[in-house]
């Protein structure tokens, strides 16, 4: 029988704080997947989350971590061109991506198209791929286990783009899944499923902000709704660690 994943609620006082905290945690996972097996698979999110990885690219860090083995990835993608505002893939480049030597092959933005739809299954391609070439590994349940996935949580407690009353968030069999109606603008978007979510090794929530308060109560079983928030169906093989500011943990 499998052991359950470690789950850790960490507090702190402020977003700086948080962000302090979230880049030692990932340097030292970092460090440690590139001694076990030599590459360290980082998947990311959009929103407030690459600002708080801000601290990553200052010293210590950005001196003593290895970029030349991070592969990056994105849970969800806007359908829109790669140098559109509203891209994650130009949010990330414009933020942490662009002062560190992570070599751009190991960089993998979406193909764009206006079909969401071919968008995903393009991704989701492009990820069988690496994981027939052993670039990433599956997890025992069949879905590709990346190192370290970063999400964020919205007000109305979704993750990635898997949305409360949406199907998305019920999908068991694609890797990679597209929206063409979320409820947070622009419509069309592609996103990881859950079986791929929780196949990763290790999450990091990381929520900083009042709005998000009620949805991480929810998440950690403070508060019960029926049927549960997408952000309460998050789990990892390894570890899930929350991170809050005291305005995010407000509720708990």
């Amino acid at each position: 029988m499998a052991l359950a994943a470690t789950k850790n609620v960490l507090k702190f006082d402020s977003e700086e704080d948080v962000a302090v905290a979230l880049a030692k945690y990932t340097a030292e996972l970092s460090e440690k997947y590139i001694k076990e097996k030599g590459s360290f698979s980082v998947v990311l999110s959009g929103g407030t989350l690459i600002d708080t990885l801000r601290k990553l690219v200052e010293h210590p860090y950005k001196s003593s971590v290895d970029w030349s083995k991070w592969l990056i990835f994105w849970v969800d993608e806007r359908v829109v061109p790669l140098d559109d505002k509203d891209s994650n893939y130009l949010l990330a480049v414009q933020g942490f991506l662009s002062k560190v030597p992570i070599p751009a092959k190991n960089i993998y933005a979406i193909n764009y198209s206006k079909s969401p739809d071919d968008v995903a299954k393009d991704y989701e391609a492009r990820l069988k791929n690496l994981v027939e070439k052993k670039v990433i590994p599956l997890s025992a349940t069949g879905f590709p286990k990346f190192d370290l996935m970063l999400l964020g949580v919205g007000p109305d407690g979704h993750v990635a783009s898997l949305f409360p009353n949406r199907p998305q968030r019920d999908e068991k069999e694609r890797w990679v899944t597209f929206i063409t109606d979320s409820p947070k603008p622009p419509p069309p978007r592609i996103t990881f499923t859950f079986p791929v979510i929780n196949s990763s090794s290790d999450i990091a929530m990381v929520v900083t902000d009042k709005e998000e308060a009620h949805a991480v109560a929810v998440a950690l079983g403070r508060i019960i709704v029926c049927p549960t928030l997408p952000c309460a169906e998050v789990s990892a093989t390894k570890e899930l660690t929350w991170f809050l500011d005291k305005d995010a943990a407000s509720d708990l």
